[in-house]
């Protein structure tokens, strides 16, 4: 049976404040988490999978203790991206209420650190960072955190992978007696080292319900196809749930930026992230994205970490991931705070044997996808093929005796006429290439 946050020990103001974002009933990480943070004084490993409520887990406790007679920051929270950093900044203002006085603080890359280090002039009882400015402002004395209380790291296993010197940096720094609150979705090696060698000897360790709560609702699915046909079948499904959002994962930014270009010829709404665009460009996508003006977000692993964006039908894995982890952080995306979603991964014969791998790891079962067949995927083209023309904008340059030369000679033809040629020309000349592909493959088999 649920338990209520006023049974779990959280501040009438603070419930307050929940009640007004709608969240009422505690999922099964803070049944667990809130009571440990708020009554005892050891050290925390939380592992939960995405979209299970961490931030509150640990952020309403945190705002619970802070002590607001002192002007010294208490608590520093990392994310691995700004995304994410930003997001739990958010989290935790909403959450926050007036009576406890409490300040908080938002510290990130990508954006000008000048206005940063004018905010920490002020009071702070709390700041969210991302490892690499935090570490930029210490180096220039702009922030002290020698006398916190409450060091969190949160998607510690991304974290450790992506910042490693630059935690272990701000850690030096760090009291020895602080508490450490530590939430990860995973337990690679390398979290286990980071516990071993960063955290105290008395260490709690608490796991949501991981059949209950990590892959409740996602439909792990995968289809096989060849290599020249990938993009082909891509295209057929994001057809096929058009209206839908979701996101697609490549491994690298140079495999991001191709497709994105091939969804944007097709006329798809969509838009990338990775890493090395400029923060601006990230926040002005991600801002689309949240709110709906484009349905496809195409991302590597690291750039959409902290995407926690409401009602996503799926997530496609255009390719497998490296590791067990990554996968857990991809379908994560998808079926949060209760909903389902679907979870494919388009895949190449050679990839078939790691699907029961991921299935023993990660307790989960995959069904095979039917892959559209040949005439599904030529309609398809089609459709496609005829939404380019439709979204095409006129070009006013087109001399006007030339259009009316074009005019003439169609003046004549009914527009289901003219329509019945011009599909009739697409296809014929879509066969054509189609056939000559057909060679090349035989070819390549002999």
């Amino acid at each position: 049976m649920s338990q209520s946050f006023s049974s779990l020990g959280i501040h009438a103001d603070l419930q307050s404040s929940l009640a007004a974002l709608n969240i009422t009933v505690p999922t099964d990480i803070q049944e667990k988490v809130i009571p440990v943070i708020l009554n005892q004084k050891d050290d925390v490993v939380a592992v939960a999978k995405t979209g299970t409520g961490k931030t509150a887990a640990f952020g309403l406790p945190l705002l619970q203790l802070i002590d607001n007679s002192k002007t010294n920051i208490q608590a520093v929270i990392l994310a691995p991206t700004r995304e994410l950093g930003q997001q739990i900044y958010n989290n935790l203002e909403a959450f926050n209420a007036d009576s406890l006085k409490v300040s908080i603080a938002g510290v990130f890359g990508g954006i000008p650190i000048k206005p940063q280090i004018e905010t920490l002039k002020e009071t702070t009882h709390i700041v969210v960072a991302t490892p690499g400015r935090l570490a930029d402002l210490i180096e220039r004395n702009a922030i002290n955190i020698k006398d916190i209380t409450y060091f969190v790291l949160d998607e510690a296993d991304e974290m450790v992978s992506a910042h490693k010197e630059g935690i272990e940096a701000i850690i030096k720094v760090l009291p020895k007696n602080r508490r450490t609150l530590l939430f990860t979705a995973t337990m690679p090696g390398t979290i286990k080292q980071l516990v071993q060698n960063s955290l105290s000897k008395n260490v709690i360790t608490i796991e949501a319900d991981m059949q209950t709560i990590g892959h409740q609702g996602i439909d792990h699915q995968y289809v096989v196809v060849e290599p020249i046909e990938k993009l082909n079948v891509l295209m057929h499904f994001l057809n096929a749930n058009d209206g839908k959002r979701g996101i697609i994962f490549c491994k690298t930014k140079a495999a991001v930026n191709k497709l994105a270009k091939n969804l944007a010829i097709n006329k798809f709404s969509s838009g990338a992230i990775h890493g090395s665009l400029s923060q601006g460009i990230r926040d002005r996508i991600m801002g689309q994205f949240r709110e709906g003006h484009i349905n496809i977000l195409v991302a590597t692993d690291l750039a959409a970490r902290g995407i926690d964006v409401k009602d996503l039908a799926f997530v496609v894995n255009y390719h497998l991931p490296d590791t067990y982890d990554a996968y857990v952080h991809r379908s994560g995306r998808t079926a949060r705070a209760g909903a389902t979603g679907l979870s494919l991964s388009v895949i190449q014969e050679d990839e078939v044997a790691d699907i029961p791998e991921f299935e023993t790891e990660l307790g989960i079962l995959f069904t095979k996808y039917e892959k559209a067949d040949a005439q599904s995927i030529e309609e398809n083209n089609g459709l496609l093929w005829a939404r380019k023309i439709f979204k095409t904008k006129p070009n006013r340059d087109i001399p006007e005796d030339f259009k009316a030369k074009v005019k003439t000679i169609f003046h004549h033809l009914t527009k289901e006429e003219l329509v019945d040629k011009i599909l009739s020309n697409y296809i014929a000349e879509n066969k054509t290439i189609v056939e000559k592909q057909e060679v090349v493959k035989k070819k390549k088999k002999k």
